[in-house]
């Protein structure tokens, strides 16, 4: 008898699933800590803009405030400060086609429409971004307090008190972000790399082993071309990765602490993320090289057992990268340039190999033309990341 049933082993998954969640939060800097610390200055945030907007001002609409507070609150200070800027433009678009129209036509729903259909049009502007539907927003929340109030002096009042609230909540939600642990990531730029170069690995790891044993069957090098073909994804998000990482020293007071100072340049860390994009593009046509040309012929084997030793050195290279450290750097470049050596000098095995054989690298019905120049591209890309490493670790010191 199976015991439980299958809601309670979905609730104990769930439970479980949780239960890491909060451990990685507690165990390393992770995107996990980094939504837990977003929350909290959020809330942080909402509760003082709200306090200043009911308590001190006794406003009628205090809830802008801690809306306004909480919305630009981004993962890094920069974009905190540039959503800040386009939401009050939004906003203050949409007081003022409010207030021009309401005061010119009065409060019917003739003029609601054309407040709707301008403040919609203004809302496409390229320059207010993601904050582009707020014009609208905070034109509707204008006229509906355009037409509750009871006098023209109090209808400027009520409109100019939304802009003070944003402005308000702005303010408070920038500088909580700013002074409150603002976010600096250094390290999510090797994180980046660390993903690109565990792809690599895993993907070389799986291909060598095989090619080793002989020719491999369809099945097989169709699943490699097509995992190949799905590294697109791996590649963009390492690079969504990279850039907040890029962004989170703008305006970050952080980065003027003596310990923040001497990390690699993040032109480095760019190199070689490119470095290891172009791999993975390479590493792709060789899996469609491999998947293209099946036949048999007398020297497919010793050929593919060199260009095996090859590749298993290839990842080997990869495999330091998956533990990139800017503490270790100088380290761990003297090793990536020692294991690319060695990777070199299986890229010219497999070329004299082919000399040997005399296997024409120019017939297009064979795959060797292909797979040595790959293998040529790829020791160019690991041999440029050796040197930019070898010269990032030189600036740390």
């Amino acid at each position: 008898m199976i015991g439980g049933t299958t809601t309670d082993r979905e609730g104990t998954g769930r439970l479980t699933a949780v239960t890491r969640w909060w451990r990685r939060v507690f165990s390393y800097a992770g995107d996990e800590r980094a939504t837990v610390l977003v929350i909290g200055k959020s809330i942080l945030a909402a509760t003082i803009a709200w306090a200043i907007a009911y308590d001190v001002l006794h406003s009628r609409s205090p809830a802008f405030a801690p809306f306004s507070a909480v919305l630009i609150m981004q993962v890094t200070v920069y974009r905190s400060i540039l959503q800040s800027l386009r939401y009050v433009g939004a906003v203050v678009a949409g007081v003022l086609v409010q207030a021009a129209l309401g005061f010119l036509a009065g409060p019917d729903l003739l003029t609601f429409a054309l407040v709707a259909l301008v403040a919609l049009t203004i809302g496409r502007w390229h320059v207010l971004g993601v904050q582009g539907p707020q014009v609208a927003t905070a034109a509707f929340f204008a006229f509906a307090t355009y037409t509750s109030a009871s006098s023209g002096s109090e209808r400027f009042f009520r409109l100019g008190e939304i802009v003070l609230l944003v402005l308000i909540g702005c303010a408070i939600g920038t500088a909580v972000n700013v002074l409150v642990a603002p976010p600096l990531r250094y390290r999510s730029a090797e994180y980046s790399i660390h993903s690109l170069a565990h792809t690599l690995h895993d993907l070389l790891s799986e291909i060598y082993p095989v090619l080793a044993e002989g020719v491999p069957d369809e099945e097989t090098t169709g699943r490699w071309r097509a995992r190949a073909a799905h590294t697109g994804e791996m590649i963009g998000q390492a690079r969504s990765g990279f850039q907040t990482a890029k962004e989170s020293t703008l305006l970050n007071p952080r980065r003027l602490i003596r310990r923040y100072r001497g990390h690699p340049g993040f032109q480095d860390y760019e190199a070689v993320l490119g470095a290891l994009e172009r791999t993975l593009y390479q590493v792709a046509a060789l899996t469609r090289g491999l998947d293209r040309y099946r036949e048999e012929d007398e020297a497919r084997k010793p050929f593919l057992r060199r260009y095996a030793a090859f590749l298993e050195s290839v990842s080997t290279v990869a495999a330091v990268l998956t533990t990139l450290d800017e503490t270790t750097l100088r380290q761990q470049a003297k090793r990536l340039e020692r294991l690319t050596g060695e990777a070199e000098a299986h890229r010219a095995e497999v070329v004299e190999e082919t000399e040997r054989l005399s296997l024409s690298l120019a017939d297009p019905s064979a795959p060797y033309g292909i797979l040595v120049t790959e293998a040529t591209r790829l020791m160019e890309e690991f041999r440029h990341t050796c040197d930019v490493l070898l010269d990032a670790a030189q600036v740390t010191e």
